[in-house]
């Protein structure tokens, strides 16, 4: 019995050292290798970004000051529209015509509809002489969570 043990612990110590001339470890990087790997993640921006533009002449006022109000006014809710087509989708209604093989009548709508919360002002700037720009950003959590939220709205409604 104890030649046994013995021989079963000789030939256990034989196959351990075996494995230890294999180099099992993993291949090691240099730190700098590492930052370089890593830092895409970290400066990774994770927001969606949209911008508006209106125009300042096409404003219904008189007055120029007021015209511009409205311009940015206007260039801030396009940008908003922009976001939520981003959130939500566009909603594409389109009918096409023919008559003897040939497009007689094209028409397309399109239907913007969902609520924005949480969008930070990037900035508003006028561009050439008569158009405003505006830029707007919202973080992926805060997309997720609008999606979320409107999922459950059409849910609710039975859509």
């Amino acid at each position: 019995m104890k030649r046994v043990t013995s021989l079963c612990l000789v030939i256990g110590l034989a196959a351990l050292t075996g494995c230890k001339s294999i180099n099992l470890a993993m291949p090691t990087t240099s730190a700098k290798d590492a930052t370089a790997m890593s830092a895409p993640l970290v400066d990774k921006r994770e927001t969606i970004t949209a911008t508006g533009y209106a125009v300042v002449a096409v404003q219904n006022h008189r007055n120029p000051a007021q015209q511009r109000l409205m311009a940015i006014r206007a260039s801030k809710l396009d940008a908003y529209r922009n976001l939520t087509e981003q959130v939500y989708g566009q909603q594409l209604d389109a009918s096409s015509t023919v008559a003897d093989m040939v497009v007689t009548n094209d028409t397309f709508r399109a239907k913007v509809e969902g609520v924005i919360y949480g969008a930070r002002l990037v900035s508003i700037a006028p561009v050439g002489e008569d158009t405003y720009e505006t830029t707007l950003s919202l973080d992926r959590d805060v997309v997720q969570d609008l999606r979320i939220l409107y999922m459950g709205q059409l849910a609710a409604r039975g859509r």
